[in-house]
């Protein structure tokens, strides 16, 4: 990759967009660019090249005062970027990122090194008076000087300026779509239509094309008892699974039965419980390897495991025989997960072998049920690392169970020792396993229908993570502490969620008019959130293979966002093929279908997520394959795709891609099946209607 050219931090005062709605830059992707260039350093084993960071730091924070900043950041940490450029003899100005140990420190401008600063909880005089608070209880020292009482704020709430930012306009965004936005049945009455220049279509027309994308078929999506109301997590009742589109005009015929999200549920239920061989022989002649491949290529998905005590957890384990003991576990996880890692894409071992790094996890499994009475973050921190390895042998429904147990004992956690009160190797551990267990959640929440854990509402409390502090020890070789995919998919999963509440969470019932103001507001968040990807994983939108897996990830994730945007516009125009006939609808379609075929034209390309994302991204592959074939049903969208040769090739290597698959899971078996009727039935469509060109 050619060299990093520095990151800024992104602007978080509220603008106006397009769509006149206030625009949101998340303070996730406000923290991303601040932490990304903290912990990473320059490898060859992620793609990532140099950088050169002063002009962030120069650029520290646009649009929030200095003086503001620093004290509206109150508990939060502040997180500062590190970096020199050089010369590296051949002419060519290029820099080395930062390493883990000497993250620690950040540099100012004259290159100048000073220990990085952590802001304290500020009480209540200090913020009054904007000075600095040492933080001291029961006192501080200004307090005690002022004879004051010294009063802070219940701890636990890690909001800096962007964030109470965000959270103010999202809820004035939720108040202006509940009721500025037009509803159909107060819509024109009594008003003469008027009739679009460019198509000839009338406004009523428009605006009676009303779409409720969350009960298609009355199909709907979503349980639990926990009262969900943050549109950055997933609603309860929504429809963004894949198999919802099956319910759609169109794409219905290429089924021969109704399908729908609960048949890929009752499957997971149904199935067999997982079989784990007691009996494998643990072999710890290839750890050194198995623990470097963990965090070349698993910990960036997850960064849940400290490099710089992997020492003493693995002489822990080694001393207690691997018998007992969180570290135990998570030694053996990590060594199932690095095995896992270097034999590339499960979907291509054969079903009669074990999955490689079984045996570490069977071991690891047996000493799961002691520690899963623990009320520990470690115990959390096994739970989390266990439930990735089933994520990666496709058990869904283990994973989830799981991660239930591992939300109440982060909801106990949190509640009992808020993480602004740890200290920071504490506070830094909890914070990263809160946000996988919601990450994870938020996937599965998003395909199959299973109750709400709660963990969501301690969103507003956790803060970010920040990078692993440097301990006495030597990391372990080749250790990294990479946060910049972690970071970034936090902020990504956030908007994901705001989509389906949106547009597609229960009672969303709008028309193609009043929905444009949300669809490009949301896009506009999405392209904020592209801009905001620091240099080395912010992906180009050519359409080059990637060597990069984490870039490859991102634009995927990009692409599969950006289709269920737009893909409201689909469902009217296969609803009402004149609609296809308005310039905007039109527009919007198109981009809807361009996301879909960025996702498919390279399917191989979904191997990089192979580890995190196997299952998720082939239900993804089966939506867009489904959008696509409903697409080319309809003479409006079809004059939108590529030649229908080149269509025809794409959707066989998708069904060949899936077939692969289906071994894994009864889920995907089916998928498989479903993708396969649909392309033979739509094929009969289009002979039977004189669409084959």
């Amino acid at each position: 990759m050619s060299d990093i050219i520095g990151t800024t931090s992104p602007a978080i005062s509220p603008t106006t967009s397009t769509s006149g709605l206030p625009t949101l830059q998340d303070g996730f992707l406000l923290s991303l660019a601040r932490n990304g260039s903290n912990n990473t350093q320059n490898s060859p084993g992620n793609g990532m090249g140099s950088t050169s960071l002063d002009s962030a730091l120069r650029k520290d924070s646009v649009g929030v005062p200095n003086q503001e900043r620093s004290q509206s950041r109150g508990s939060d940490t502040d997180v500062q970027m590190s970096g020199h450029s050089h010369n590296n003899g051949n002419g060519d100005r290029s820099g080395s990122l930062v390493s883990p140990t000497t993250s620690r420190k950040r540099q100012s401008v004259d290159g100048v090194e000073y220990p990085r600063r952590r802001a304290t909880i500020a009480c209540e005089v200090c913020r009054s008076r904007k000075s600095r608070c040492d933080g001291s209880r029961p006192k501080c020292r200004l307090c005690i000087e002022l004879n004051a009482e010294c009063i802070y704020r219940e701890p636990g709430i890690k909001l800096d300026a962007g964030d109470k930012l965000i959270l103010e306009h999202l809820s004035r965004i939720e108040n202006l779509l509940q009721n500025a936005l037009p509803s159909p049945s107060h819509s024109h009455h009594g008003a003469s239509p008027t009739v679009s220049a460019a198509t000839g279509l009338s406004d009523e027309i428009l605006m009676k094309s009303t779409l409720n994308l969350a009960a298609i078929n009355g199909q709907q999506i979503g349980q639990g008892t926990w009262n969900n109301t943050n549109i950055s997590s997933m609603p309860k009742v929504h429809s963004t699974p894949a198999l919802n589109l099956l319910q759609w005009p169109k794409i219905s015929q290429l089924v021969s039965r109704p399908y729908g999200p609960q048949h890929l549920l009752q499957l997971e239920l149904s199935r067999a419980p997982l079989q784990l061989n007691s009996s494998l022989t643990l072999d710890l002649s290839n750890t050194s390897a198995y623990v470097s491949a963990y965090f070349e290529r698993v910990n960036v998905w997850y960064a849940c495991v400290n490099p710089y005590n992997w020492t003493s957890y693995y002489r822990t384990a080694l001393s207690q025989g691997f018998r007992s003991g969180a570290e135990s576990c998570i030694v053996l996880l990590v060594l199932a997960l690095g095995n896992a890692s270097t034999r590339g894409s499960i979907s291509r071992i054969s079903p009669d072998e074990d999955p490689p790094g079984m045996s570490y996890f069977s071991t690891a499994w047996g000493l799961l049920p002691s520690l899963m009475t623990r009320t520990t973050m470690m115990s959390a921190q096994c739970m989390i690392l266990s439930a990735a390895y089933l994520f990666y042998i496709v058990r869904p429904l283990e994973a989830w169970t799981l991660l239930s147990s591992t939300s109440m004992k982060l909801q106990l956690l949190l509640s009992t020792n808020p993480p602004a009160m740890l200290p920071t190797a504490d506070r830094e551990l909890s914070e990263r396993v809160y946000w996988n267990t919601l990450l994870f959640e938020s996937d599965l929440l998003a395909e199959l229908d299973l109750p709400h854990s709660g963990i969501v509402q301690f969103e507003e409390s956790v803060g970010l993570p920040c990078g692993f502090e440097e301990e006495d020890e030597e990391p372990v070789v080749g250790g990294r502490d990479d946060l910049w995919y972690f970071l970034a998919e936090i902020a990504l999963r956030r908007l994901l969620n705001r989509v389906s509440h949106l547009i597609y969470s229960k009672g969303t019932s709008t028309s193609i008019t009043s929905l444009a103001p949300v669809v490009a507001e949301l896009d506009y968040q999405l392209t904020q959130w592209y801009e905001s990807l620091p240099i080395p994983v912010q992906f180009p939108h050519s359409r080059v293979l990637l060597s990069n897996p984490v870039q490859t990830v991102l634009r995927l994730r990009y692409f599969a966002c950006r289709t269920i945007i737009f893909r409201p516009y689909i469902l009217a125009v296969l609803e009402n093929e004149k609609l296809g006939m308005d310039v905007t609808v039109r527009e919007n379609c198109r981009k809807a279908l361009e996301a879909c075929i960025r996702q498919l034209e390279h399917i191989t390309e979904h191997h990089a997520g192979h580890m995190p994302y196997l299952w998720q991204g082939a239900l993804s592959m089966v939506s867009q394959s489904l959008l696509v074939m409903g697409a080319t049903m309809s003479q409006n969208l079809a004059s939108l795709l590529p030649p229908a040769e080149q269509m025809d090739i794409m959707f066989q290597d998708v069904i060949a891609e899936v077939e692969r698959y289906a071994h894994l899971a009864p889920s995907l078996r089916l998928s498989a099946e479903i993708i396969r009727e649909a392309e033979d039935r739509r094929q009969i469509y289009l002979r039977n209607h004189n669409m084959r060109m």
